[in-house]
């Protein structure tokens, strides 16, 4: 099968796409024939050697996400059937014709979405409602998310508006702001310096729930937007993973600060996360309340361009691979 492989860490020049062994389904895992994934930025660290996949997926075939159909079953898979139109999340791989995965890690696709659509779905929207859900998002909460032009960014304010919270946003742009205006979000402030709680606090008021995606300094001005306790759920560290953090801030807000990650998560919890894509999440896209946001539709082959497109930090919403 064809797949793109990473020659040795470095640029988006390493990538490759080359023959490689088609995988096998083992006892309870399904083979997916990919019809297409999408480009994340853990994909480019991994590439630069910055984040090597977890134990048990391919270490040099990047991708986190899919959408395809079954094409094969090990042993004691009762839960699917081969032409079922899945998606979802595996800890690399997915740069492939095909992946093999466990079972019950997979989640069935919305009826009405094409594969494209599909694969920009897992990651962002799974990211976002489970940071929602581990802050206690509720109706009404005023909710900042940084970064709000990323997939995860777009998917979250899209989520809030479904779950009745009031999304704000930061973005290095005014486009950006503008194009999240129409997925729901309140109101947005441009930021290129790291600093936004004054203007966040004149549109806004105190945040209940900080969605960071950005992390270094963008941390001291999620405490100073934050309202009594309020919660912070760190899920990126594009601006870097050090902080020179108010810890006297944090005792008198009573705040609370949360550290997620998908994607080195235990088996257990990931069948857990597909569960939460299949029933609570499509149901959503079925019924026109959350849909996919694709910057752009680039087939597997121009991986390299996808990564360079990815890292100028100008797109809105996911890069697509079609396979």
């Amino acid at each position: 099968m064809k797949a793109i492989v990473i020659r040795e860490p470095g640029g988006p020049e390493v990538l490759e796409l080359r023959d490689v062994e088609e995988p096998v389904p083992a006892r309870g895992e399904a083979r997916v024939r990919v019809r297409a994934t999408a480009v994340n930025r853990a994909d480019l660290l991994q590439r630069m050697g910055a984040y090597p996949a977890p134990p048990g997926s391919p270490a040099a075939i990047p991708g986190l996400e899919y959408s395809g159909v079954v094409d094969a079953l090990g042993e004691d898979v009762t839960e699917l059937a081969v032409g079922d139109r899945v998606f979802g999340l595996v800890g690399g791989g997915s740069y492939a014709e095909k992946i093999v995965t466990p079972a019950r890690t997979i989640a069935r696709m919305p009826k009405d979405i094409s594969f494209p659509n599909a694969a920009a779905v897992p990651e962002a929207f799974l990211t976002a409602f489970d940071a929602l859900m581990q802050a206690n998002v509720r109706p009404g909460d005023r909710v900042l998310v940084s970064a709000v032009g990323s997939g995860v960014g777009t998917a979250a304010v899209q989520i809030c508006r479904a779950l009745g919270a009031r999304a704000f946003g930061t973005a290095r742009s005014q486009q950006k702001i503008e194009r999240a205006r129409a997925l729901g979000m309140i109101d947005g402030v441009v930021t290129r310096d790291g600093h936004f709680a004054e203007a966040i606090g004149k549109i806004a008021g105190s945040i209940d729930i900080v969605l960071e995606l950005v992390g270094g300094s963008y941390i001291a001005d999620d405490l100073t937007c934050l309202a009594m306790r309020g919660r912070i759920v760190l899920v990126g560290m594009m601006a870097g993973t050090h902080a020179d953090v108010n810890l006297g801030m944090v005792l008198r807000k009573r705040a609370t600060i949360i550290g997620t990650m998908l994607r080195a998560r235990p088996l257990e919890e990931k069948i857990v996360a597909a569960r939460m894509l299949e029933q609570n999440l499509a149901p959503l896209f079925d019924e026109h309340k959350l849909v996919p946001v694709i910057d752009r539709v680039m087939p597997l082959a121009q991986a390299r361009e996808a990564h360079e497109a990815m890292a100028s930090n100008e797109t809105f919403g996911k890069i697509v691979l079609e396979v």
